[in-house]
């Protein structure tokens, strides 16, 4: 049985979906672009089952959170901070997918100490968009879930990342998992095999289901992830 909570965090209103044991460990949830907690319904049930408390927030700009207008990376960041610390939460695991990839690995390089193991979906890809992701200037004629500033704002900071995003990569500790999509992604799959190489304690494995591997593959998605997180991360390579 889920839960839904309002937080407000960060000068944001941020609502969440919870599920599974109060007392278990606590799972993030972070979604697409253009996406919302919703994305994460099979998963979120399926681990809650295992025992793990997950908890899956809209983003900013996203579902019935609010749409503030100010969408940096960096802001979504501190969003994730803040909503851990209303929480009480000094350790988290973190599962994403897409945008929510960049959120989690500056979660994880900027407070490294709080997150216990990482599972990044499809992404991050800090480098810049080639070809450059185009600049809408407005919103569609269909009635969507998400602030369409949002998606300008995640262009801009696709087609020119900050250095950060790529150098903070080695000062991620948490034993990750990048999970790709194989040929059928839209995204160049041997940048992710850079950022794999990247992060320390880091490996990499293929799906071949294109970029929505939760929804296309759900049960070989979750053998991986639950075998991660249960007994299969790897040791931290030595710094060089």
């Amino acid at each position: 049985m889920s839960d839904v909570r309002e937080y407000k965090v960060n000068g944001v209103r941020l609502v969440c979906e919870l599920a599974g044991p109060a007392d278990g460990p606590l799972l993030l949830l972070l979604h697409a672009l253009g996406e919302d907690r919703g994305s994460w319904s099979a998963v979120a049930a399926a681990l809650a089952a295992d025992g793990w408390r997950t908890i899956a927030p809209d983003l900013r700009g996203h579902g019935d959170s609010d749409h503030p207008g100010d969408y940096a990376f960096e802001a979504m960041r501190d969003d994730v901070f803040a909503l851990l610390d209303a929480l009480g939460a000094d350790r988290v695991t973190v599962v994403a997918h897409s945008l929510g990839t960049i959120v989690a690995s500056l979660v994880a390089m900027d407070r490294p100490a709080a997150v216990d193991r990482l599972v990044l979906e499809e992404g991050p890809l800090p480098f810049p968009a080639d070809p450059p992701r185009p600049l809408v200037t407005g919103p569609g004629p269909d009635p969507v879930r998400y602030d369409w500033r949002a998606v300008a704002e995640a262009a801009r900071q696709r087609n020119a990342p900050a250095a950060r995003h790529w150098d903070g990569l080695a000062e991620i500790t948490a034993p990750t998992l990048i999970i790709a999509g194989g040929p059928t992604s839209h995204l160049r799959q041997s940048d992710l095999a850079r950022v794999a190489a990247r992060i320390p304690a880091a490996r990499l494995v293929t799906i071949d289901a294109g970029h929505m591997i939760h929804d296309t593959r759900p049960a070989d998605y979750l053998s991986e992830v639950r075998a991660f997180l249960h007994d299969d991360a790897p040791s931290p390579r030595p710094r060089g």
